[in-house]
């Protein structure tokens, strides 16, 4: 189901009001961040591929070497699977994929050729089976699969266990002496179901984590100082103290 012009998923509001009655404390951070939005990214094969191209990589390198990728590999577009297919080892290595990397893509856009992983089967398929299908996949492990699902097919029901920055999140938020292991999160969880990836990205914005569909920030401007600020301050005269 397409998303609405605002940015909302179709399941915002239900998920906000089913949210708010099940947990206080969920309530009080609705509250605090305000209506759930989160952008729909209706690729398929790219963000796959751009999923393995930042593994493991800092913002800037990766974004970097994903745009020689796609100035090199797919000529100023982003590659189709033959053309992924065909790229040599040089060609790869100038764009700053490394050899296990390569390994991946083709991969993936072997499997999307050949129909082996067939996105429009996907909307006849549950969570659980996406998954499956998506981390036969080298180099796609079960939470980048769980990201697809949440930002990619707008799944509402999914919980990543395994992501740190929400087990993070749920340790500050329900005073937790420790952040909860990825089974206990999941335990945990059962009391959102069915709008566990709502509670998921509250959650994440409650500490600002960096989400998928989180815009690059701009870079930061230069401060310029004043021409007051570079002037020197005036220094004020001492008064001589006459002994009487």
């Amino acid at each position: 189901m397409p998303l609405p012009g605002n940015g909302r998923p179709h399941y915002a509001r239900d998920a906000e009001i089913h949210l708010k009655r099940a947990d206080p404390i969920l309530a009080r951070i609705i509250g605090e961040v305000g209506p759930l939005r989160m952008t729909r990214r209706p690729e398929r094969f790219r963000a796959l591929a751009r999923a393995i191209i930042f593994q493991q990589l800092a913002g800037a390198a990766a974004t970097a070497i994903y745009n020689r990728f796609v100035k090199q590999i797919g000529g100023g577009r982003f590659p189709t699977p033959a053309q992924v297919l065909a790229a040599s080892d040089d060609a790869m290595r100038a764009a700053g994929i490394s050899r296990g990397k390569a390994l991946y893509l083709r991969d993936l856009a072997a499997h999307v050729r050949d129909g082996t992983l067939n996105f429009h089967r996907f909307a006849r398929m549950d969570d659980e089976e996406i998954i499956v299908d998506l981390t036969r996949v080298k180099g796609i492990g079960r939470w980048t699969a769980e990201m697809f699902l949440m930002f990619n097919l707008q799944r509402p029901d999914v919980m990543p266990g395994g992501d740190l920055g929400l087990r993070n999140a749920l340790a500050k938020a329900y005073a937790m002496e420790k952040p909860p292991k990825p089974k206990e999160l999941v335990e945990f969880a059962e009391r959102w179901r069915p709008y566990r990836t709502a509670a998921a990205w509250y959650l994440w914005q409650s500490l600002r984590v960096i989400t998928p569909d989180t815009p690059p920030a701009p870079a930061a401007r230069p401060r310029q100082r004043t021409a007051r600020a570079t002037k020197s301050a005036p220094r004020r005269k001492r008064k001589s103290i006459r002994r009487k």
